[in-house]
């Protein structure tokens, strides 16, 4: 390796390091930050040392652009991702790469959990170019941020059939220069038809009931009969879909159905995917037996499954199911959540250079911790070998079911590994707060206080929207994330119907009536800000944000719902509860104008067919007068939620604010009953009489399970 001082393109010395990688010469300057030192995104600010001259999402870039006659490269990733942390390695950090950026492009990066309505048009536009997208995303575009060429990874030089991202910089440099009329023309055809609604989302016929059975077969034929999940290798959880399969067994007590959730799930709680020494899970497979995990975590898939695990709970009582939830929701608590009272939003996949290097074992480590006899034991429970298996060591996955999450055993092994697995470098974790990420930290937390009895749980809640009452809402208006005592960008579409969701259940578990009004506020202004010109639908972003080359919506569900979905869903809530039928309209008319869709594609709108299946039942109206902290009341309301009954609402409220609840229908006329705490179940606009008894609450409800 050779080491000198250059001058290239700083006004300060920046240190060069020269060296031989892979048979190529690299040089790779450290020393000098670029415009990102000044960002609070932590993606945006592992790159802040990059030699390239990267500048923010802002309109100094596309202005100097303009000024230049240069194209514009623009990298979007986040900080978890593995792939983003290799490109920049690679390439960022590449002297070589840097000084070609710097020569020929203006370079933008962004952070895709910052700036989703970004990522999203520009996701679209490389799909629709290339046939494929991903993370980290790199596009092409004009100085009026049109996209012109698109991909994701690209290695340094051309290797494993993919082009080296040198050449691919050449050849765009070359394409911009020489066919600048011909670009031009391409991507305004291309604005165009992502401008354009679809003419299936015209459609204003009903909804028509048998649409969630032919989903459910569709859905079926991709489920793994022997391990559970959907397809194969990379295996994502995909709690949307469980959660539809759920509700499928619910209406039509469907076994298969139940069959395939149960399956999925057990894998899932066995296999490496599921982090069995601290709780929580990562975020997908990379095989088809859930053993080996993409290692970074994402509190939006932890969310989705401790509440998908609390609801399997519901159906079949699996003590394990309890177990994972619980656990999951710990790791949150104790891994993820913010002074404020906030949830982080992710972990790394990597630690000190290496993938899953902090979650990673050698059979004699657990040896070493627990003892001759217990570490043989734990090691073989855990399919820990000498030999291992991933690079040497071992993922932790469950092999041999002979203990239970209950054993001793298991429980002191967990606390000493645990222990010892803390004394390593952690994972770096990004601190942003996003609103919708914890609107649904809200649902599962406040579910799981009802239904299990958690004050903890419930205090998580509470003060998690305390948090985002006093730091996210900043004189009426939402904002979509907070770092660092500033709450930025205004709010998406996501960001209002997953925390009107949140707030939903909080409000429920607490009986706090502040939070029901709260979220009744922002559904009054999510169907102003985001309503599209058909009336259906929403956008994704407000009417007065930052205008790009076209407005963002995303309508398919992924590994979290997609913010038109949760908004329906949300708004038949609000309905039920409120009885507000112009929330009912608004809901049914974006079913009615997604029917075509979800048909020719079930798995991907699984938030949708949860809307939909919502909407085609009768809602379970629950309506809880009681003093909360009282131990009758809060037996009424664990009974309440000891059943998995997914068309319920439920409003709850203490005695004397009852009766100050009129703009809430739900409430009107409800009261104790001699001072006794009561419920009130209705369906199909009857209401049965109030049940003050705990006995006769369980048996009504379990009456009204089976119906």
């Amino acid at each position: 390796m050779r080491i000198r001082y250059l001058k290239p393109l700083c006004r300060e010395p920046v240190l060069l390091l020269k060296f031989r990688q892979n048979g190529n010469t690299r040089r790779v300057a450290i020393g000098k930050q670029n415009r990102l030192a000044g960002e609070s995104s932590p993606y945006l600010l592992q790159h802040a040392d990059n030699p390239v001259d990267w500048y923010p999402w802002g309109e100094e870039a596309f202005k100097r652009a303009a000024e230049e006659g240069k194209p514009v490269f623009l990298s979007i990733g986040y900080s978890a991702c593995h792939w983003c942390h290799v490109m920049a390695h690679e390439s960022f950090e590449d002297q070589d790469i840097a000084d070609y950026l710097n020569e020929n492009y203006i370079s933008i990066k962004v952070d895709r959990e910052e700036r989703p309505d970004i990522d999203n048009v520009y996701m679209e536009s490389v799909q629709m170019m290339t046939g494929r997208g991903g993370w980290p995303l790199s596009v092409f575009l004009t100085p009026k941020g049109l996209p012109y060429y698109g991909g994701t990874y690209f290695p340094p030089q051309a290797r494993g059939g993919l082009t080296g991202f040198l050449d691919i910089l050449r050849a765009m440099k070359h394409s911009y220069e020489k066919n600048r009329g011909d670009i031009e023309q391409v991507t305004h055809e291309l604005q165009s038809v992502l401008s354009k609604n679809p003419q299936a989302l015209q459609n204003r016929e009903a909804v028509k009931a048998g649409l969630l059975q032919v989903a459910f077969e569709n859905i079926q034929t991709e489920i793994d009969p022997v391990k559970g999940g959907l397809g194969s290798s990379p295996k994502f959880p995909e709690p949307l879909a469980m959660e539809f399969l759920l509700r499928i067994h619910a209406r039509q007590a469907d076994a298969e159905a139940l069959v395939s959730v149960n399956r999925t799930l057990d894998a899932m709680a066995y296999g490496g995917i599921f982090d069995h020494i601290g709780g929580g899970f990562h975020r997908y497979s990379t095989d088809n037996v859930w053993r080996v995990p993409h290692f970074e975590k994402m509190l939006y898939d932890n969310a989705l499954l401790a509440s998908l695990y609390l609801h399997a709970y519901q159906v079949n009582r699996n003590p394990l199911y309890r177990d994972i939830a619980c656990r999951t929701l710990d790791f949150l608590l104790r891994e993820m959540r913010s002074p404020e009272g906030g949830f982080y939003g992710t972990l790394d996949a990597d630690s000190e250079g290496m993938e899953g290097k902090y979650y990673l074992w050698s059979k004699d480590e657990i040896i070493d911790a627990l003892g001759k006899e217990d570490g043989e034991t734990i090691a073989g429970y855990y399919g820990a070998t000498r030999a291992g298996n991933f690079e040497g060591l071992n993922i932790l996955y469950v092999a041999d079911r002979k203990l239970r999450p209950e054993d001793d055993l298991l429980k002191r092994s967990g606390e000493a590994l645990g222990k010892l697995r803390n004394k390593r470098v952690r994972p770096g974790r990004d601190e942003k707060i996003l609103a919708s990420w914890n609107g649904l930290a809200l649902c599962a937390f406040s579910e799981a206080a009802a239904a299990f009895r958690r004050e903890d749980y419930l205090d998580a809640a509470r003060q998690c929207g305390t948090f985002i009452a006093g730091s996210l809402i900043r004189g009426g208006q939402l904002f979509h994330t907070y770092k660092e005592g500033r709450a930025m960008v205004p709010a998406y579409l996501d960001d209002y119907s997953m925390l009107i969701l949140g707030l939903l259940d909080l409000h429920a578990a607490s009986f706090s009536l502040q939070w029901l009004d709260l979220a009744v506020k922002l559904a009054d202004a999510m169907t102003g800000k985001f309503k599209d010109e058909s009336g259906a639908l929403f956008y994704d972003a407000a009417y007065d944000s930052e205008q790009l080359f076209i407005r963002p919506r995303n309508l398919i569900d992924g590994a979290q719902p997609s913010g038109n979905s949760a908004a329906v869903l949300a708004l038949l809530k609000l309905a039920a509860i409120t009885g507000r039928e112009e929330f009912h309209k608004k809901a049914e008319g974006a079913l009615q104008a997604m029917q075509y869709q979800i048909s020719k594609y079930p798995r991907g709108f699984s938030g949708w067919l949860c809307a939909l299946d919502f909407y085609l039942s009768a809602p379970l109206e629950i309506a809880i007068i009681g003093r909360r902290g009282d131990e009758k009341t809060d037996e009424m309301l664990q009974a309440v939620y000891s059943e998995f009954l997914p068309a319920r609402v439920v409003a709850a409220a203490e005695p004397e604010a009852a009766d100050a609840a009129g703009n809430i229908a739900l409430l009107q006329g409800r009261h104790a009953v001699g001072g006794e705490p009561a419920v009130y179940i209705c369906r199909n606009y009857t209401c049965s009489a109030p049940v003050t008894e705990i006995e006769e609450l369980v048996s009504a409800l379990k009456k009204t399970a089976s119906i």
